[in-house]
């Protein structure tokens, strides 16, 4: 047994049973990655994969066993990298951050100047894509650390660390009519049932709450016209600039100085709160540079309470 035969039987999985793709992943031949496969079979006296003539269909159940136990010996020899990593340029090197663009765009510029003034000599990534990328690149070892806000907290074989909370806000031209009744002193709130009938722009249903905000209308049973959907709340700003219709954004991506040609209202009250998290892999050694950046990014994140819930503590929320 050795550790090329367990990293073949990991992608061959990560790969949908492709020995094809995961031997193309690991820059070797498929051929070679099925003869390693089959050899640490014939050494374990069973079978990991189903078979169906030369095809791998799925895993058997002591397969499903031998690859959670390659998962998490490779998972440890990733470790054992990162502490060499960490004792040989601990202040230099490479961090490598998974972001969705309204994190990158309005909530990350602080931290990460403030971190690159700190750190001048490490390289730091922005990795942008879906919160369901995100997950899978912190899984892969792809990214050290994840920032969003959909989903991440749903991965069971992720930790992650809540950051703060935020809403939403609605916005329109400054001088339309959309929202004059929602605005100044002694307005009233804004209702669902003041959407109906009125164009909206918001974000794509992987982004920034949408779930959320789709499941408050289907509730109250008013129909939501989305006319125009996108990732970046900048966009969403441009057409509602445009009079298209009415946006429905993160507050975080409204600037009154910078957007005076556009109105905000709450609306925090009909879609809740949503908590943007960092993630982490289970297990993952943390490198001085990933405690650095959390600590740069979400100040209450202290190195002793990542510890903590990183061992397996009590865990942490806001």
């Amino acid at each position: 047994m050795n550790l090329h035969q367990l990293r073949f039987v990991r992608e061959a999985v990560r790969h949908n049973f492709s020995l094809t793709d995961a031997a193309k992943a690991l820059f070797t031949s498929q051929p070679g990655v099925s003869k390693a496969i089959i050899e640490l079979e014939e050494e374990l006296g069973f079978e990991i994969f189903k078979r169906h003539g030369k095809r791998i269909k799925g895993l058997t159940p002591p397969g499903e066993l031998v690859v959670q136990a390659c998962e998490r010996v490779l998972a440890e020899l990733e470790n054992i990298k990162r502490v060499g990593e960490e004792f040989a340029a601990r202040e230099s090197g490479q961090l490598t951050v998974a972001v969705t663009h309204t994190q990158a765009r309005y909530v990350l510029p602080q931290a990460v100047a403030a971190f690159r003034k700190k750190y001048p000599k490490v390289k730091l990534i922005l990795l942008q894509g879906t919160p369901e990328q995100l997950a899978d690149w912190v899984r892969k070892d792809q990214a050290d650390l994840a920032v969003a806000t959909e989903a991440l907290a749903d991965e069971p074989d992720l930790v992650t660390l809540p950051c703060y909370d935020w809403g939403h806000v609605a916005i329109a031209p400054a001088d339309g009519e959309w929202l004059q009744d929602f605005q100044g002193s002694g307005a009233r709130k804004m209702a669902l049932a003041d959407f109906k009938g009125l164009p909206v722009i918001t974000y794509e249903t992987h982004f920034a709450g949408r779930k959320k905000i789709d499941a408050a209308f289907k509730k109250a049973g008013v129909e939501l016209e989305v006319v125009l959907e996108a990732i970046d709340a900048d966009v969403i700003k441009t057409y509602v600039g445009l009079g298209l219709g009415v946006g429905i954004i993160a507050e975080v991506a409204f600037d009154a100085m910078k957007d005076q040609h556009l109105v905000a209202v709450p609306v925090d009250h009909l879609f809740g709160r949503n908590t943007t998290r960092i993630a982490l892999r289970q297990g993952v050694f943390m490198r001085t540079l990933m405690v650095e950046f959390i600590g740069t990014f979400a100040p209450m994140l202290t190195p002793k309470l990542i510890e903590r819930v990183m061992g397996g503590g009590q865990a942490y929320d806001i």
